[in-house]
């Protein structure tokens, strides 16, 4: 390859120093925010963590991570806009293991007629946070403003302070969720279901979508609404269709924090290979007569490709698949930092209310 053809290339493929900061794809807007934050903020709260870290090393990244997020709490609550057209309440159900799974339902005050559901799954690569972190609440709460009643699952994580409890334990707490609200549809005249969920909670719904599918209860779900989701499990090895893997590593994640989630989520690497904890090893048999999918990704995301690349494999499969990708953003920027991208916050927030709607047209 030429000199010319090489600095043409995108992010680190193009120049394997690059950082994300000095990348001239990145919106000026977060650039100017990460410029000003001071260059150890993380380090002074996560230990660090490679490739070869252990399982209970990943687990002291984990709590590490927990606290970074919980230290920004106080300021997200700040910022959270009131919502007195919401009413919250907290339904807690029996789940498939026998445990109890407290679900947060958010809806409008005013609630007439049929109108369809969401049912959201937090990110936190199905490691770590909760379901009642601020930036869910807030996500949750704004997409009740549109019309939607909405409910969020405290699923069990791979790690952190709600226990150490590897796969399928979350994935059979959101199946379970998602089953009892189905069983719920008409005292609740839900018109469409449809299940969403951004990074490990991205995973979650298309995992919970493949588990339904394989378990022949597939016809609970209307749609899947999956925003950067981490569906590839790293083990060591990357496919070379995900070059996002190399353009943009060590932006926001690094191999080392990929594996650490990988090892947390599956600490004796049993699931490599199973659909079910990694959605992007589905095979078409696996993918076939699931519902439309919309998947979003973002362009300096490391785990760009995953959900680029699996709506391609629904697609084949004959599933009605629709990717697109966010030009200049980093993972889940708009759920993360709503206050400094609103038009894209508003953006994703009318998808999933549209598409909502439109499942519960299809329904009829």
């Amino acid at each position: 390859m030429s000199e010319r053809d090489s600095a043409t290339l995108p992010g680190r493929l193009g120049n394997p120093n690059l950082t994300m900061t000095e990348d001239p794809r990145l919106d000026p807007r977060v650039a100017q925010l990460l410029a000003n934050m001071p260059a150890d903020a993380v380090a002074a709260t996560v230990p660090p963590v490679t490739e070869d870290s252990s399982y209970e090393e990943c687990l002291d990244w984990v709590a590490g991570m927990e606290a970074m997020l919980a230290s920004q709490h106080a300021a997200e609550l700040a910022a959270m806009p009131d919502f007195p057209d919401v009413i919250s309440t907290i339904e807690t159900i029996e789940g498939e293991d026998g445990n109890a799974i407290d679900l947060y339902i958010d809806q409008p005050v005013q609630a007439l007629g049929p109108r369809p559901c969401v049912v959201h799954m937090h990110g936190g690569g199905m490691a770590f946070t909760e379901a009642q972190a601020p930036s869910s609440q807030r996500w949750r709460k704004s997409m009740a403003s549109q019309g939607l009643l909405v409910i969020g699952i405290q699923f069990r994580n791979g790690g952190g302070a709600l226990g150490n409890h590897p796969f399928p334990a979350g994935l059979n707490d959101c199946a379970s969720a998602v089953r009892w609200v189905h069983a719920q549809r008409t005292p609740w005249q839900v018109s469409s279901l449809i299940i969403t969920g951004e990074s490990g909670g991205g995973n979650l719904v298309a995992a919970t979508a493949i588990k339904a599918n394989m378990e022949g209860w597939i016809e609970a779900i209307d749609g899947v609404f999956a925003i950067a989701p981490q569906i590839f499990g790293y083990y060591g090895s990357i496919p070379p269709e995900l070059l996002s893997w190399q353009e943009n590593e060590g932006y926001q994640g690094t191999l080392g924090m990929t594996r650490a989630m990988s090892r947390v989520y599956d600490p004796e690497h049993k699931h490599q290979d199973n659909p079910q904890a990694w959605p992007y090893q589905a095979t078409p048999e696996v993918l076939r007569g699931l519902p439309p999918h919309i998947i979003t990704n973002y362009e300096l995301d490391l785990i760009r490709d995953d959900g680029v690349i699996y709506a391609k494999k629904l697609q084949a499969a004959g599933v009605a698949a629709f990717s697109r990708t966010i030009t200049g953003a980093i993972h889940v920027v708009d759920l993360a930092m709503p206050d400094l991208v609103p038009e894209l916050f508003d953006e994703t927030l009318s998808s999933i209310a549209g598409f909502a709607r439109r499942m519960a047209a299809r329904r009829g």
